[in-house]
């Protein structure tokens, strides 16, 4: 997946993103970091499709991304929302929510939904009768497990994921980091993470795109970023993180 020379201006307004350029490498879990209103959701809009570029193309497989519709993309690519409260509908239960995918993507025969939903929550953690609740009866923590369940019941090679550990608690925030790590370890996933946490991007990428105000001001290795920034902007990031070296 590439982000080629990207821009982005919302209808009459300034330009949010100006000649961004990322490239997801496959197995090279990429961060993209930066302050609040750097642009950094808009870019990962740009990659699941959900907008198109003003400028630039979005590029998968080497195509260019034009539609959400693209039944192989959406399949290869999957997003997990910051809100594990509000991104999972309360009216349906687990199985329902977690089997979407597969049923809107037509991703396995009818009768494998269940097994698949299954095999899906075992992997995040969950116990069998997860399938049965609500969203109501979990936590915070393990509502992002059921998100992230949905996101890899289709076994995608890319997750999309949008601060996905910023709305919980300390200690719940590193277990989901760990699954995701995991995850990415057991089912060649790759991870394209948006989050303002330095420690968390450290724990679990080994790329690194820092944006700031639209543009790109530092990317490469995660050690290298994080280890000897070489932009000002960068360096006030690492140095607002007074506990980054213990990862």
């Amino acid at each position: 997946m590439e982000a080629r020379d990207v821009g982005y201006a919302y209808r009459g307004g300034a330009a949010v993103l100006s000649g961004v350029s990322v490239e997801v490498t496959r197995g090279r879990n990429l961060a993209i970091v930066g302050e609040s209103g750097a642009g950094k959701t808009t870019l990962l809009r740009l990659l699941l499709g959900l907008a198109r570029p003003t400028s630039g193309q979005v590029l998968f497989d080497g195509r260019p991304v034009t539609s959400t519709r693209d039944r192989e993309f959406r399949r290869a690519v999957q997003p997990v929302f910051q809100d594990p409260y509000s991104s999972l509908d309360p009216r349906q239960r687990v199985r329902r929510i977690v089997s979407e995918p597969l049923r809107a993507l037509r991703a396995c025969p009818r009768d494998e939904i269940g097994d698949r939903v299954a095999e899906a929550l075992r992997a995040v953690g969950l116990p069998a009768d997860a399938a049965d609740r609500y969203p109501h009866e979990f936590s915070g923590g393990q509502r992002q497990r059921v998100a992230i369940a949905r996101a890899i019941v289709c076994e995608p090679r890319v997750l999309l994921a949008d601060e996905p550990v910023s709305a919980l608690d300390v200690s719940t925030r590193v277990r989901v980091v760990e699954l995701l790590r995991q995850l990415s370890a057991d089912r060649d996933l790759t991870v394209v993470m948006v989050s303002h946490d330095l420690a968390v991007v450290a724990a679990l990428c080994q790329e690194i795109a820092v944006i700031e105000k639209g543009s790109i001001a530092e990317r490469g290795a995660a050690s290298d970023v994080l280890g000897a920034p070489s932009h000002p902007y960068t360096r006030r990031l690492v140095e607002s993180v007074p506990r980054l070296s213990r990862y």
